[in-house]
């Protein structure tokens, strides 16, 4: 005879089951709801082109970079369950680096809400050449670039006394790329960032200070980089996570070949393999290399596979879009034209066991959308890890 706590059991695992069913079909969004949106790519509409492996352990953790490391917003990741977090930079010492006792004040505060502090992001940013706080080291300009770099090393270890493992940067001249916002009504008329090529052509942007730099020069100033702080990352033991430029763009955009343009998988194989080292790998935006696809639902999956085996992928940001090369709009992780539970799925089969964040949400002017968007977000990563975890 079954006892009672046996029966819930079994219907709880049934419940299981019935979810990763779902999830596996379409959005858990779309499911949820009960309703569809134009442009969402269905299982009838594409085929995914991605094999799994059941039982696998799920090793990839929910995280966040928003926010940093304030009282409230502490308070905030730990009620939706984000106990992994970016904590963004320490403060400044001019001339010389992160403050070690900012930083070891930051990891403090994350330990009162039992939150790990897993990463920071370097000065080299995705703000562009002409905002970035180090602008040097991407316009190749000596001896600046050498005085900047001392700086890079320096936080590298202040990271590592801290107890960080990841370090996230740019290697990017040009800003991250958008051209308008696109209200969706679907979605109570939140507003979605977008890029369209041929717009942003016609608005007849100026080169920037770096004026023309060509895809050989861009790789030389990443590797004149590289060449000096790998080297203090791997003595430190902290993983470098280069970000993938956002957008991928054609050849010579505004004077610029951006590392990952215009083939971004093939500009991920030539980064990837600069050194060969466990400590020289990817922020992974997922969204960033949609972008560069001419169909993100069946064409990342390789690039993860590829990357994830060379256990290159130090971070995910998981963004989707609508869309993909050269035209396409950042939605919500239920509504774009990749179903994340396969590259869930993808991430685990490769063994990723870093930080998942929501790195950029849909805007909405309405009172506290901004959190809304983001917890929506937390919630989304976090029921995929459950689901791909009990799956098999």
């Amino acid at each position: 005879m079954k006892t009672q706590k046996s029966s819930e059991n079994n219907a709880d695992n049934i419940q299981r089951r019935k979810f990763v069913k779902l999830l596996s079909a379409g959005s858990v969004g779309a499911v949820t709801l009960g309703t569809s949106f134009s442009g969402c790519a269905s299982p009838q509409d594409k085929p995914v082109e991605a094999t799994s492996q059941p039982g696998k352990k799920v090793l990839m953790k929910l995280g966040c970079q928003s926010g940093g490391t304030t009282e409230e917003n502490l308070a905030f990741k730990a009620r939706h369950g984000v106990y992994h977090l970016d904590g963004g930079m320490p403060a400044m010492i001019a001339g010389k680096g992160w403050d070690l006792e900012d930083s070891l004040r930051k990891k403090e505060a994350c330990e009162k809400y039992h939150i790990n502090l897993d990463a920071y992001h370097l000065p080299l940013t995705s703000a562009g050449i002409d905002r970035v706080a180090v602008p040097n080291i991407m316009l190749g300009k000596s001896p600046e670039r050498d005085r900047e770099i001392e700086m890079i090393q320096q936080m590298i270890e202040v990271a590592a006394k801290t107890g960080i493992k990841v370090l996230n940067y740019n290697t990017t001249i040009l800003p991250v790329l958008r051209t308008e916002r696109t209200i969706d009504p679907k979605r109570g008329n939140t507003s979605y960032s977008t890029w369209n090529y041929e717009e942003a052509l016609k608005m007849e942007q100026p080169l920037t200070v770096a004026g023309n730099v060509g895809i050989e020069e861009i790789f030389e100033r990443i590797t004149y980089l590289l060449d000096r702080v790998l080297p203090v990352a791997e003595e430190y033991k902290v993983k470098l996570a280069n970000h993938i430029a956002d957008p991928p763009a054609p050849e010579g955009y505004r004077g610029i070949t951006r590392w990952n343009s215009p083939d971004v998988f093939e500009g991920i194989k030539r980064f990837a393999q600069l050194y060969d080292s466990p400590y020289h790998g990817f922020n992974f935006c997922i969204g960033s290399i949609a972008e560069g696809l001419n169909d993100p639902a069946t064409e990342i999956f390789p690039i993860i596979d590829w990357v994830g085996k060379r256990k290159q992928i130090f971070n995910v940001h998981l963004r989707n879009i609508k869309g993909g090369w050269n035209n396409f709009q950042e939605v919500y992780p239920d509504n774009g034209d990749m179903n994340f539970f396969h590259v869930m799925r993808a991430l685990r089969d490769v063994e990723y066991d870093g930080m998942v964040m929501p790195d950029h949400v849909p805007y909405s002017d309405a009172p506290g959308a901004n959190l809304q968007a983001f917890s929506f977000a937390y919630g989304h990563i976090s029921a995929l890890l459950q689901a791909i975890s009990t799956e098999g």
